[in-house]
């Protein structure tokens, strides 16, 4: 599938998206915390000049992952929740998705389970330099290993399913998860069903263009290798 370039007005239901994710960070709730009403700032306004600017779109070609046979599943039961019109949205471009994992080793339990999708960002369909948007599908049951992101400042909004983050509390859908730069963080799922979250990455350009990705080692590595 060769690769074309047009605008952003030029595919409405690209543009239906990132409005949802405009309407999420605009609307949605700080509960008072500083941080992260800083943090929704910056994000929808990044978007918004964004969207101004009518970026170019890449169309990559489609690709699927083990885990997004969980897809059709996570949809539903978005489309039933608190961010229905999220999950609508993002039905309509789903055959449209680049499914990858990021990491260039990733353990085969987690290749099974767990696979993202970059919908703004460098590598696009939707190209920005400043901000990344885009999605995390995990199956039923997933251990996410521990991981941080240099540099990038990133959030977690529940789109369907339930969730743990370093087992401190259960997020529901419609609940936002601040991590800061280095943040060491672990996701685990629910038994039942798949859970799908938006996320974004602010950044610096050259960081959000080549983040790095790296799972970190887990603590009997760490014993071993005396660190």
């Amino acid at each position: 599938m060769s690769e074309t370039e047009s605008r952003l007005f030029d595919h409405p239901s690209w543009l239906y998206l990132l409005r949802e994710f405009d309407t999420l960070y605009r609307h949605g709730s700080a509960g008072g915390s500083r941080l992260i009403r800083a943090h929704r700032k910056r994000v929808r306004d990044t978007l918004s000049m964004v969207i101004d600017a009518n970026p170019a779109i890449t169309l990559r070609a489609p690709e699927v992952k083990p885990v997004t046979a969980h897809l059709p599943r996570a949809l539903d039961l978005g489309e039933r929740g608190v961010v229905g019109s999220m999950a609508r949205a993002l039905s309509r471009v789903a055959p449209l998705l680049t499914w990858e994992y990021g990491y260039e080793k990733v353990p085969k339990a987690l290749a099974q389970k767990y696979a993202y999708c970059e919908v703004l960002g460098p590598r696009g369909p939707v190209r920005s330099d400043r901000l990344v948007l885009g999605f995390v599908l995990f199956a039923p049951r997933t251990t996410y290993p521990q991981h941080s992101h240099q540099e990038i400042e990133e959030s977690y909004i529940s789109i369907a399913g339930a969730w743990s983050e370093n087992d401190t509390a259960v997020h529901a859908p419609g609940s936002l998860i601040l991590n800061r730069p280095d943040h060491e963080h672990r996701i685990t799922t629910a038994d039942l069903d798949p859970c799908l979250l938006a996320y974004a990455w602010v950044g610096p350009e050259e960081r959000l263009s080549a983040p790095g990705m790296k799972l970190s080692a887990s603590r009997k590595q760490r014993m071993s290798e005396g660190i």
